[in-house]
Formats: structure tokens, C-alpha cells, sequence
């Protein structure tokens, strides 16, 4: 039962874009998690990013798209909900520049959940 009401919770956030009012990052990432398998982009090389998996979570006919970020300076896994085609266009140029692509697609959703760090 806890876990019905979460997911509507979860589901009527998103829609409503103040997730991260009601839920813990924390919570988010390990929600978002248990609902998908993850498709991971490794970028050994970058001075920025260690690594970047995509999630992709179905809730009453809707799906939702999220990437997670693991940087190379902290190495810690941030959150970030983003647009449908953020993971095509990430994979298409991490291997240039695995910072760069993440500026140009990833970091331009920082604010929509409020779980990523601040870099301005």
C-alpha cells in the first residue's frame, strides 16, 4: 500500500513539476532505480564525468525520463529529470567530450527536480 501511494505521489509531482518540495532526492534516485533498468554511458577518460546512466520510468500512461550523473571530482550520483531525447543526444557525443555533452544536454534541465549541484 506504501508503495501505491508513493508512486501516485510520485506521478501527480512530476506532472506538477515540485517533486523535489515533497520527496528527498535521495528518495527520487532510489524510486527512479526500482522502476528501470538503467542504460550506462562510461567515459573513463573525462576530468569530469565518471559516468552517465538514463532511466526511463512508465507511471499511468505517461514515462518519464531521467539521467544520472556520477562526476569524477566526487564521485557522487546526482539526479536530473530530463527530455525524451536527452539520452539519443548524449550518446551520440559523450565519446567527444563526455563534459561537454553533458553541458549541452543534461545540465540544461539542473532546475527541473532541484537534486543537481549548483555550478554558476
Amino acid at each position: 500500500m506504501k508503495n501505491i501511494k508513493l508512486s501516485l505521489l510520485f506521478v501527480g509531482l512530476l506532472s506538477y513539476g515540485v517533486l523535489n518540495a515533497q520527496m528527498s532526492c535521495s528518495k527520487i534516485l532510489e524510486y527512479v532505480k526500482s522502476k528501470s533498468y538503467g542504460v550506462t554511458y562510461y567515459s573513463y577518460d573525462s576530468e569530469a564525468i565518471s559516468q552517465v546512466t538514463f532511466y526511463e520510468v512508465s507511471e499511468n500512461y505517461e514515462t518519464y525520463y531521467f539521467a544520472v550523473v556520477r562526476f569524477t571530482s566526487s564521485y557522487k550520483q546526482y539526479i536530473y529529470q530530463v527530455g525524451s531525447n536527452t539520452k539519443f543526444n548524449y550518446s551520440l557525443n559523450y565519446m567527444d567530450s563526455a563534459g561537454k555533452a553533458f553541458w549541452n544536454y543534461i545540465h540544461p534541465y539542473n532546475d527541473v527536480l532541484g537534486c543537481a549541484p549548483n555550478f554558476d
